[in-house]
């Protein structure tokens, strides 16, 4: 039975709807309908969501294949934990009017960990 994968599926969706209503409501504030607009944090949202949409779906499609290969469930977590604290660094420190550039360093490195150990995990139980 799959049982950690959703919980951080369901946590990164709950992220990735909170990063597109935070882009809705700053296109219905600068009236614009399609791209940034010129608007500087307009396009941060944008990329903030754009960034969650690229790295999480890839990661939570490893930890799963890892889940169903029988990876230990603490590991699993530990991926888990790793891709959604970096996930919620990055957007946060990404999407301010003032970035925090140290924590978006922080939340990538973090996601690319759990990328990077998730795929070293499936490849060691799949060989």
């Amino acid at each position: 039975m799959i049982s950690v994968t959703p919980i951080y599926a369901s946590l990164i969706a709950v992220l990735f709807v909170a990063l597109s209503v935070n882009v809705i409501v700053r296109r219905g504030r600068q009236r614009v309908s399609m791209g940034h607009g010129g608007d500087d944090d307009l396009m941060k949202a944008m990329r903030a969501q754009g960034n969650c949409a690229e790295y999480a779906p890839f990661a939570l499609l490893l930890l799963l294949i890892a889940e169903l290969q029988g990876a230990a469930h603490w590991y699993l977590h530990l991926l888990g934990l790793l891709l959604l604290l970096g996930r919620v660094l990055h957007a946060y420190g990404f999407g301010r009017a003032d970035p925090i550039l140290l924590l978006r360093q922080i939340g990538i490195l973090l996601t690319f960990t759990s990328i990077l150990l998730a795929a070293l995990t499936n490849l060691t139980l799949a060989l």
